[in-house]
């Protein structure tokens, strides 16, 4: 038995797209039971386990449907290996990142987990939205590149950028920071030159899962996207010499501004 059509003014199937309001109208008693299953279980369920379930359930499908922006794809190529960095964009790696993409969005919501299923749901039904994700990648590898340097590289990364303050308040201070409240980076007896110099030039050490989880828990994914976006909207928004950041430590390093 077919259940009333709802009205065009219900505060909640209102805001659908039609398609998806004249889907939920028209299902019988029976299927109508399962979609509020569904409602009940993913209101129920902790961020993380939302996440699961929606990499789950969506990541083939949006994957598929990334890999057809070709243009998107070999601009963010493009940058990638401007910045010497050798990720390819295959399908494993990005379905990789959009499980992160998920998992990361529940750990910046927990706070406003509702926020968090909008977001999900944006990514699934909008094109402009799932090629956030190619924002989000490049982003997310030029952070982690930042995360692998020395504070020495660091500062002759920002003296390189148009809006220096900007750039270290933004980027290498939550760096810096993480750095130092993990052990990664001890900045013992700062005001002496030569105790200064041994962490000062000291490179981390960090890779595989401990490097993606410090750079999940220091910045949101808004603020890795829109970082990648900025790059991809204005390639020189983002300076970088590979062999200035790189050269090599001199024997004697020279005192050199605090960040």
């Amino acid at each position: 038995m077919m259940l009333p059509v709802l009205q065009d003014n219900d505060n909640v199937l209102g805001s659908l797209p039609n398609a998806a309001r004249q889907w939920i109208e028209g299902l019988p008693w029976e299927q109508r039971r399962y979609v509020l299953s569904l409602c009940h279980l993913m209101c129920a369920t902790p961020p993380e386990l939302q996440a699961e379930f929606l990499d789950d359930y969506t990541a083939d499908g949006l994957v598929s449907r990334i890999l057809c922006d070709r243009d998107t794809q070999q601009r963010v190529l493009t940058h990638l290996r401007k910045f010497r960095i050798t990720t390819q964009l295959s399908e494993t790696v990005l379905r990789s990142y959009i499980r992160q993409f998920y998992v990361h969005s529940a750990q910046d919501t927990r706070q406003q987990p509702d926020l968090y299923l909008e977001s999900a749901l944006k990514l699934v039904a909008s094109s402009e939205e799932r090629n956030s994700v190619f924002n989000y990648v490049l982003g997310f590898e030029l952070i982690r590149m930042m995360f692998q340097m020395s504070w020495a590289q660091h500062e002759r990364l920002y003296r390189l950028q148009v809006s220096q303050e900007d750039f270290i308040k933004n980027y290498i201070r939550p760096i810096q920071h993480a750095h130092r409240i993990n052990g990664i980076v001890v900045p013992k007896d700062e005001g002496q030159f030569f105790a200064r110099r041994d962490y000062f030039v000291h490179v981390p050490h960090l890779y595989g899962k401990r490097l993606v989880e410090l750079v999940m828990a220091t910045f949101t994914t808004e603020v890795v996207a829109s970082f990648g976006f900025s790059i991809i909207r204005h390639s020189n928004s983002f300076q970088f010499d590979y062999d200035y950041v790189y050269e090599p430590e001199p024997a004697q390093l020279t005192v050199s501004s605090t960040v």
